[in-house]
């Protein structure tokens, strides 16, 4: 058995995919970006404010799902950039602050809407 998860909380998926899917115990969701979840527009001119915008729709999609950020147990972090790992660790820092989610980190030649990142991650329930 799986749910899907769709909130206003976050953006809504400019594709064929869910928000999120809860299921055994786990939330996996999809990998987001500086959308506002209000417009659908791309937010934030440098990786800092579009690392924040893209862990406030985590954050607000594992919220909505029964979840939050201290039950992250894994990340994924795709960088247009990896020249702005060390910005983007700072950002991210702020969110996991204790006991932080196991993590992978690369580099990709592009991202949907043009973003400067995108995460995905899965969380316990």
């Amino acid at each position: 058995m799986r749910d899907v998860i769709l909130t206003d909380r976050g953006p809504k998926p400019i594709g064929p995919y869910s928000q999120a899917i809860r299921t055994n115990g786990f939330l996996y969701v999809s990998g987001q970006v500086a959308l506002d979840p209000k417009t659908g527009e791309m937010t934030g001119a440098d990786i800092r404010q579009q690392t924040e915008r893209t862990l406030e729709n985590l954050k607000g999609i594992l919220e909505a799902a029964g979840s939050n950020l201290h039950h992250v147990v894994k990340t994924t972090v795709f960088l247009k950039d990896i020249n702005d790992f060390a910005a983007m660790n700072e950002v991210y820092a702020k969110y996991f602050t204790a006991a932080p989610p196991a993590r992978s980190t690369v580099q990709v030649s592009r991202l949907p809407k043009d973003a400067l990142v995108e995460i995905e991650v899965i969380a316990g329930l």
